[in-house]
């Protein structure tokens, strides 16, 4: 009786193996919503080296590149034309969730995908290139109050848009018009990043993730990461915006959606490989050398957790006059 009940054990999880391997789809992608270098390529290639390296995919995913709208553009494209596509995710941000709730992707809301996974999170930062005068936040503040026009800050997205946002905040932390800065919207934070080195601009505002590699290497200083308390690990010496007087923090989510049509077996099968990745040690420790901190949501938690940002998100903008 035992022999034939670990027969039948061993034949069911065959079964389920074999199963996952048809499962899995031909050819699979992940689109980053803007151009090479920013956070949403640094989402995709997380997760393509996780998968890969943990064999839960069979064949390798490439990344593709769809920038405008800071988003806007892959969002439609994925609703309109890859609505059914099993093989198709595409990389989200916090500042994906805040452009939704100001109505910026169009007809669309957050309701028209499948929220798929969040892998990690990040933490907005407020930077300068190493030789800039600027030696903390006070620093900043104190020329942005003499003279607004003094300071050009650069960030990977519009006004209202989440780089924006974490400008406007501490701006107004600090008794100055957030209208009255002076801004440079780029498409995303990769470009931001190489204006602020070539002196195009003299402040970034991006996820952290986006610029460690050049704090790093010695060419930027980090005034402030908008977190709770001060990072661990190599972050440690970075202070926070809070420690420095300024009570901003602003926590940027990165994951993945699908289309609205795509089968329940194949959302699944997806959401089974970003569980099984989401605990292994492996992929924790690929996270932090990306410079990522730890949070695993997937399916329906990640799905009510969307719609409460959302919600949060439309009430912050309507503070700033952003929506009525």
């Amino acid at each position: 009786m035992k022999t034939a009940m670990r027969r039948f054990a061993l034949l069911s999880s065959c079964l389920v193996l074999s199963t996952q391997l048809m499962a899995e789809p031909k050819r699979p992608e992940c689109i980053a919503p803007a151009k090479p270098g920013g956070g949403f390529d640094l989402t995709c290639k997380l997760a393509q080296s996780g998968l890969k390296d943990g064999g839960l995919l069979k064949s390798p995913m490439r990344v593709t590149y769809m920038p405008g709208g800071v988003g806007a553009v892959a969002y439609n494209a994925v609703i309109a034309q890859r609505a059914s596509d099993p093989a198709t995710i595409t990389a989200f941000s916090s500042g994906s969730l805040l452009n939704l709730a100001q109505g910026k992707f169009g007809r669309y809301d957050e309701t028209n995908v499948r929220w798929l996974a969040g892998i990690g999170t990040d933490y907005g930062a407020i930077s300068v290139r190493a030789d800039a005068p600027y030696q903390d936040l006070d620093d900043l503040i104190d020329a942005v109050k003499k003279d607004p026009s003094s300071v050009v800050f650069g960030a990977g997205a519009t006004i209202g848009g989440q780089d924006w946002m974490q400008t406007a905040l501490i701006a107004r932390a600090a008794g100055v018009d957030p209208q009255k800065l002076r801004y440079v919207a780029f498409e995303g934070g990769g470009e931001t990043l190489t204006a602020m080195l070539g002196g195009h601009v003299q402040v970034t505002s991006s996820g952290l993730g986006e610029v460690a590699p050049q704090l790093e290497a010695g060419k930027i200083r980090i005034l402030a990461v908008l977190s709770d308390e001060r990072l661990p690990g190599k972050m440690s010496e970075v202070p926070t915006a809070k420690e420095q007087g300024y009570d901003i923090s602003w926590p940027v989510i990165r994951g993945f959606y699908m289309g609205p049509e795509v089968s329940d077996e194949d959302f699944n099968w997806w959401k089974t490989q970003f569980d099984t990745l989401l605990a292994d040690d492996d992929f924790a420790k690929l996270r932090e050398q990306r410079d990522l901190f730890p949070l695993s949501m997937t399916g329906d938690e990640l799905k009510a957790f969307v719609n409460q940002q959302v919600a949060d998100y439309k009430e912050l903008a309507a503070e700033f006059g952003l929506v009525k």
